[in-house]
């Protein structure tokens, strides 16, 4: 891990193989820039499993974090917490997925300022993210975590064993309709 002082927040080092594969995989798959209607569909079933105001299909391609899917109040169109508007795409030094994708394991964080690790991130401060909850979308012929799914919200939420396996069983969603994506495309 490096720490970056002006974000106060320790960022994920990238493996440079696994960081290719991804791409590559993610490529292959049809994921780029462009929003999946049915990983919007995702992310909206998401939010409402979890009681979460924002979901997200979240993939890590291109040095950078791309929202395939995303639900929030006012639609899938942006994520909008506390007046910013970063659309679908943030940088790998803002949000916790990026960490996710390194672990490869679920990340369930009740309240993020609880944790000195995660406090410090941007989009606590400029989103007034207060909980999130993640966890790994692989690719079965690589191994690779292409990304996420998780939620955030604006209030802290004491998130339970069962939140972790529904989030887990939604990425094992995610999966398939990659799968089918990828065997449409070729």
């Amino acid at each position: 891990m490096t720490f970056d002082p002006a974000n106060r927040m320790a960022i994920p080092e990238e493996d440079p193989a696994a960081a290719q594969t991804r791409n590559e995989r993610l490529r292959a798959m049809g994921v780029t820039d462009q929003p999946f209607p049915e990983l919007d569909a995702i992310a909206e079933q998401l939010r409402e499993i979890t009681g979460a105001s924002y979901a997200m299909v979240n993939f890590v391609i291109d040095g950078r974090q791309y929202f395939a899917g995303l639900s929030t109040p006012s639609g899938p169109q942006t994520l909008e917490t506390g007046g910013a508007e970063p659309g679908r795409e943030m940088e790998l030094d803002q949000g916790f997925c990026p960490h996710v994708v390194s672990r490869g394991t679920a990340l369930p964080l009740a309240d993020v300022c609880a944790y000195p690790r995660f406090a410090g991130n941007r989009v606590v401060d400029e989103l007034g993210v207060r909980t999130y909850l993640g966890a790994p979308v692989k690719d079965p012929s690589s191994g690779v975590t292409l990304g996420t799914v998780c939620v955030i919200d604006t209030e802290p939420i004491p998130w339970t064993k069962q939140d972790v396996e529904n989030i887990k069983g939604v990425a094992e969603q995610v999966t398939t309709v990659l799968q089918r994506h990828e065997r449409g495309q070729a």
